[in-house]
C-alpha cells in the first residue's frame, strides 16, 4: 500500500467520546482519541463554518510563544490565493524533494486522515507525534481556547522543527492577513489567483478579497502573482511597494501550452518570455487549471533560486524528476484525480466559481457519451453561480457531505431543479457514487465534485 491509501478514515467518523471541557487533564493514549480531542474540543471550520475562526493571530502568537517559535528554525514559503494554492504546493515540495531536500508541507483541508496536512517528504506525521503533542499543550488549550486550525498550525511548525526540515511549504487557511499561518516571516510569499469565495470573511469584491491576501506580503521578501487580474493587480502592486517586496507576475513571464494529455499525466511545452525553454514536460497533473498553476511554479523556483536561504539551486532536471512523480513524493490527492477508465471516472475538490469554471470547460473538451455528475456542496455557499454553470445535459447525483456545514441534497437538487439540472437525490455520497458507477456506461464520463467534502468520503 502506498501513503495515501494508508491514510484511512475520514476526520468526521464518529469516535467514542471524551469529556475533554473538564477541569482536570485526561491524558490520551490512542491516536483515535487524540482525534476526537481535536473534533470535540476546537471549534473547526469544517463543522461551523466561520463560525469556527478566531479573529486575529493572539492564540497562535500564544501557542507559538509557549513551543519556542518553531518555525524560525527552518526557512518558510507561504502561498496563499484562492485556488491553486494546494497544487502550487505540492509542486514545489516534489520539486525540492527532488533536489535532495528535506521538506515540510502544511495544506489544508484534508481528505482521509488528518495528518494529511502535516508531512515531512511526503509522509504524514506520526501517530505518536500527534498523541504526545495535544497532551502536552492540554492545560494550555483549555486556557488559549484555540481554533482546530490554530492549533493544527501550531502543531505543523512544531513537527518540522523536531523533524529538521531543510524547508517548509506553509499554505494559508482562509484570506492570509489575520490567517494563523501568517506569524512566518518566509523566504518567499506566493499569491495564486484570487476569485470569489469566503465572501462573508474576506468580502465581495475580488479587491477586498485581493486585499486579504495580500497580507502575507512581508516586508522585502520576494512575492510571485500567479495570475494578473485587471481588479487585482493594483492591490498587490500597492502592497509590494508599501513593504519594499520585490514583486513578479508568472504570466507576464512564463507560458504553459498543453501538448500531449492522457488519464492523470499532462504533458507541457514551457516557454520563458515567449522562447522555448523547454518542451516534453511530462507531469502527473491533469485538470484545465494546472498549466496556470505550473506558472506560478516556475516563477517561484525562479526567485527561490536568488535566495541565499535555500541551500541548493534548482535545476531542469529537479523540476522534470519532481513533476514527473508528484503523487508518490507528496502524497497528492483529491485534484483532478482519474480514479478508473471505462467508464472514466474524475474526482476533484474546486468548490467556489473559479475552480468549477475551469473544471466545467474541461469536461467539456473530454470525448464522452453521458456525464454522470455526483455533486454535493455546502450550505454556507453561494451556489447560485456555480448551478448557473453546470451542463444541463448531466446526469445529477445529489448528495449531503457527512458533515454539518453539508447542503441538505434534497435542497441542492431543488435549487438545481431551476437552472434546468435534474437527476437523482442520495441519502449518502456512497450511495450517489455507486449508483452512478452501476448506471455509467464504459464510454460514459463520471464526475465526482462540488465540495472537497464530498470528494474526500469516496477518493
Amino acid at each position: 500500500m502506498g501513503l495515501c491509501e494508508k491514510a484511512e478514515g475520514l476526520f468526521t467518523q464518529t469516535h467514542s467520546l471524551f469529556l475533554y471541557g473538564q477541569s482536570t487533564k485526561m491524558k490520551i493514549k490512542t491516536f483515535q482519541e487524540a482525534l476526537t480531542y481535536l473534533s470535540q474540543q476546537l471549534p473547526m471550520f469544517q463543522k461551523k463554518g466561520p463560525a469556527a475562526l478566531k479573529a486575529g493571530l493572539r492564540n497562535i502568537d500564544e501557542l507559538d510563544e509557549l513551543l519556542g517559535h518553531p518555525h524560525k528554525q527552518y526557512p518558510c514559503i507561504h502561498i496563499a490565493g484562492t485556488n491553486g494554492k494546494g497544487s502550487v504546493a505540492h509542486m514545489l515540495a516534489a520539486i525540492l524533494q527532488a533536489a535532495g531536500l528535506k521538506v515540510g508541507l502544511y495544506t489544508s483541508p484534508h481528505y482521509r486522515d488528518f495528518r494529511e496536512r502535516i508531512k515531512v517528504n511526503g509522509e504524514l506525521a506520526k501517530e505518536q507525534f500527534v498523541i504526545d503533542f495535544i497532551n502536552r499543550l492540554q492545560e494550555e488549550v483549555r486556557s488559549i481556547q484555540p481554533s482546530f486550525f490554530e492549533l493544527s498550525v501550531a502543531m505543523a511548525f512544531q513537527y518540522f522543527a523536531e523533524e529538521k526540515v531543510a524547508v517548509a511549504i506553509i499554505e494559508t487557511g482562509l484570506g492570509g492577513r489575520t490567517d494563523s499561518t501568517n506569524i512566518i516571516t518566509p523566504i518567499l510569499s506566493i499569491i495564486t489567483n484570487i476569485s470569489y469565495d469566503h465572501q462573508s470573511v474576506l468580502g465581495d469584491t475580488l479587491e477586498e478579497i485581493a486585499g486579504h491576501k495580500a497580507g502575507i506580503i512581508k516586508e522585502g521578501v520576494p512575492v510571485v502573482i500567479g495570475e494578473t487580474q485587471e481588479e487585482t493587480e493594483p492591490v498587490f502592486l500597492k502592497e509590494a511597494e508599501e513593504q519594499g517586496a520585490p514583486i513578479t507576475f508568472a504570466d507576464q513571464i512564463w507560458q504553459v501550452k498543453e501538448e500531449e494529455a492522457e488519464a492523470g499525466k499532462t504533458m507541457y511545452q514551457v516557454f520563458h518570455h515567449q522562447n522555448l525553454w523547454t518542451d516534453h514536460l511530462l507531469t502527473e497533473l491533469s485538470g484545465p487549471y494546472q498549466a496556470r498553476n505550473l506558472q506560478t511554479v516556475l516563477q517561484s523556483v525562479s526567485a527561490l533560486n536568488q535566495s541565499e536561504q535555500l541551500p541548493v539551486k534548482i535545476i531542469l532536471p529537479h523540476i522534470q524528476e519532481g513533476l514527473e512523480h508528484l503523487r508518490d513524493l507528496t502524497c497528492f490527492i483529491g485534484r483532478w484525480q482519474v480514479v478508473q477508465e471505462h467508464p472514466l471516472v474524475i474526482m476533484d475538490s474546486a468548490h467556489n466559481i473559479g475552480g468549477m469554471t475551469y473544471a466545467v470547460e474541461q469536461l467539456d473538451k473530454i470525448p464522452h457519451r453521458q456525464l454522470h455528475y455526483v455533486l454535493g456542496m455546502v450550505k454556507d455557499k453561494d451556489i447560485h453561480k456555480i448551478l448557473d454553470i453546470l451542463p444541463a445535459t448531466a446526469r445529477y447525483y445529489f448528495a449531503k457531505a457527512d458533515i454539518p456545514r453539508g447542503l441538505d441534497a434534497q435542497a441542492l437538487a431543488d435549487q438545481a431543479t431551476g437552472y434546468g439540472l435534474k437527476g437523482e437525490v442520495f441519502s449518502s455520497v456512497v450511495a450517489a457514487y455507486e449508483t452512478a458507477l452501476k448506471q455509467a456506461g464504459t464510454e460514459d464520463l463520471v464526475f465526482v465534485g462540488g465540495s472537497i467534502y464530498v470528494v474526500a468520503e469516496v477518493v
